[in-house]
């Protein structure tokens, strides 16, 4: 069965016994949030800022979007301070079912609530959001779809109008073979969210490239297992692509945003005080056990900044 790119991942993911309906992402790859806390307590430090924006409300939100197995509201409900957490209303949203050990005071969800008084966070949401795969041809830009099955593709027939418009916006193709992936409906997913917020922040991390250097033949990539694999729109695999986060910012800001900041992981957890930084070696003379959690804590922070890893994720925060 041929389908477009967008239809086709849909189906994969999402569809009847779709890949996130079967499986947990810990099992095939490693996110900020699994690897370590350490991305809980940036997150906590990001809460409780917007806490003190709001003058501390007798409610506050947190919503992760794309909660997986619902490790970062786990652990940022741990983190936090008990004046914190009684206020705190926690939304996981997730296509998945709800996974067991999680918190009762979790709601699980498959949508998003209606309105957001405080802070929602898509952790590697985005790049699963499916798009359609563009070519550029002789006679213009066509689009690419996919045999199901096989992942063998094909290129047919022309652009709608409103994808037409975002192509020539947000990735111009500047050659015969030259590929796009149109990131409309990513850039719609994302104004919901800020569209949501009453009062507070929204923060999308993902893979991300600007509108001056995106990749010449896109960025569609299958993961199995923790390894990357041909992305074959079957069920058997993750499907993922990289996020515009600049249009995202730009769709932001139509729907009612009224600051944006667009950055890097490394740059925004460094602000947050996320520093990689060694203990000092006298700590392992006075407290040689304090010096081994200090140290890992380090590694642990360190890898979270690191910018050929992921510390080279996007960063998108606006506020409404």
């Amino acid at each position: 069965m041929w389908l477009t790119w967008r239809a086709a991942t849909e189906r994969a993911l999402y569809g009847e016994k779709g890949f996130y309906l079967r499986e947990r992402p810990s099992g095939h790859f490693r996110t900020s949030v699994s690897a370590s806390a350490v991305f809980a307590d940036a997150v906590l430090r990001v809460l409780s800022e917007v806490d003190a924006e709001l003058g501390h409300p007798a409610g506050l939100d947190l919503v992760d979007i794309g909660a997986g197995e619902g490790v970062l509201v786990t652990q940022v409900l741990a983190a936090a301070g008990p004046g914190l957490r009684d206020r705190l209303r926690v939304t996981a949203v997730d296509v998945s079912p709800r996974p067991p050990g999680l918190p009762e005071r979790v709601r699980w969800s498959r949508s998003l609530p209606a309105q957001i008084t405080g802070l929602a966070v898509a952790n590697e949401w985005l790049d699963n959001v499916p798009l359609d795969v563009v070519e550029q041809t002789p006679d213009g830009p066509r689009l690419v779809m996919v045999d199901v099955r096989t992942g063998e593709e094909r290129v047919d027939g022309p652009l709608r109008r409103a994808d037409l418009a975002w192509l020539e916006r947000w990735w111009p193709l500047p050659c015969v073979g030259a590929r796009a992936e149109i990131g409309r409906h990513r850039d719609e997913a994302w104004a919901s969210v800020v569209a949501r917020l009453t009062r507070g922040r929204a923060v999308a991390v993902d893979y991300a490239h600007p509108v001056d250097n995106r990749p010449l033949h896109g960025t569609l990539t299958g993961y199995r297992d923790g390894a990357v694999v041909p992305p074959v729109p079957d069920g058997s695999c993750d499907i993922t692509a990289h996020v515009a986060l600049d249009a995202c910012a730009e769709a932001g800001r139509r729907a009612g945003a009224i600051s944006t900041t667009l950055s890097t992981q490394r740059e925004a957890l460094r602000a947050l005080g996320v520093t990689g930084a060694r203990p000092p070696l006298e700590l392992a003379r006075t407290d040689p056990s304090g010096y081994l959690r200090a140290l890992a804590r380090a590694s642990e922070e360190a890898e979270l900044i690191d910018p050929a890893g992921l510390g080279g994720f996007g960063w998108l925060s606006q506020r409404r």
